[in-house]
Parts: structure tokens; sequence; C-alpha cells
């Protein structure tokens, strides 16, 4: 078990080294978003999405993200059409995760098997955007709910206590929100809002 204390503001480049070459190495990572903590490891690492559904009891059903660096690498991974480019852009970064079809960029097993999709963020937050920006690619995750619990944990120690010892690293860090984000399907190309959370509706009224 390992525990980091990261910086806020500008997070420290050695850990942030670390942290990618634990991912690269198929590690499994907590670290805090703009919207609680998240469990993550690389898109391609069968063994640790195998891990975070074993942590989040999870079944086949469950929509994973991508955390992205920014828009042109979200626009890598997932099909944008105008409505939902518009959208997108004005939401982000953001704590909002939008449900898209994938593209071939993305490892089958990482899709929904029922509908080829994948859920996207580009995070407003430091450290996560450190960490996705020296790996060069998108970070697989999910928001660390855990079986049973309705709420995304946001505590750091709390974090460390409950799944540190399931996971290869907890990055400590202050998080945006403490509620999950809000998650928008764009699957049939309008927009529907499966989760009410950290991010405003306003839009969509």
């Amino acid at each position: 078990m390992s525990y980091i204390e990261i910086h806020p503001e500008n997070p420290q480049t050695r850990f942030v080294n670390q942290t990618v070459e634990l991912l690269k190495s198929g590690g499994v990572i907590a670290l805090p978003t703009d919207s609680g903590y998240a469990i993550a490891t690389t898109m391609g690492n069968k063994e640790g999405l195998d891990r975070i559904r074993q942590i989040r009891d999870l079944d086949a059903k469950h929509n994973f993200s991508l955390l992205c660096h920014n828009f042109s690498q979200l626009g890598q991974i997932v099909i944008v059409d105008n409505k939902a480019f518009r959208t997108i852009k004005a939401l982000t970064p953001g704590p909002y995760t939008f449900i898209l079809r994938g593209t071939k960029e993305v490892p089958r097993q990482t899709l929904n098997k029922k509908k080829q999709t994948i859920g996207v963020r580009i995070p407003d937050h430091n450290i996560t955007q450190a960490i996705v920006a020296a790996l060069g690619e998108p970070v697989l995750c999910s928001t660390l709910i855990m079986p049973g619990e309705d709420e995304a944990l946001w505590n750091p120690e709390e974090v460390e206590e409950r799944v540190g010892s399931m996971v290869d690293l907890v990055l400590g860090g202050p998080v945006g929100n403490a509620g999950a984000t809000t998650v928008i399907d764009f699957t049939s190309g309008d927009p529907v809002i499966v989760r009410e959370g950290a991010g405003s509706t306003e839009l969509f009224d």
C-alpha cells in the first residue's frame, strides 16, 4: 500500500512521474478529481479493469469513463456530432461525464458491450490533469462509490483507509466537489441526463 500527499495547485513532477510509471506498469490508483475520488488504470489494462470492477462490485453493463486532458484527445476516442460538440465544449473542463459511442482507439474490453459506448470526462482539476498530460493518453476510471453506497468518497484519509489495501497507490489531495459527476448520455443523439451530480444542469432546462 502506498500513499502520496500531492500538491493541489502545483503537483510535484516527481510524484506525477511516479504515478505515471505505476500506471504504465499495470497499476491501479485512487486519485482526487473535480467530483470526488476516482479509481483508475490505463485504457488497455484488462487486469486493472477487473480490479476496479471487483472493488466497486460492478457488472459488465457498467459504463466506465476516460479522463481526457483536452477536447482534441476526447475527439479521438468518441464519436462527437455537432450537437454533442457544442454542449461538451460549453461544459468542459468540469464535473461532467458524457456517454458517447467509442472509436476504434478504445480497447473493446473498455466499451459497454451492448452499446459500444464509453463515458468521457475533461476534469477541472490540477492533479488529474497533470497525470493525464504526463501519461499522454486518457486514463480509464470509475467514480469511487463503494458497493451499496450512493455517494463518491472524497476524503483522502477515508479513501486510504477503505481501499488502500486494494489499490497500488492513493494520491492524497482535495477534490473539487464532494459529489459524483453529472452524467449526460448522447447515445440517442439528444442529451439525456442519467445522473445529476456536481455539474449544473441549467443548460438543459
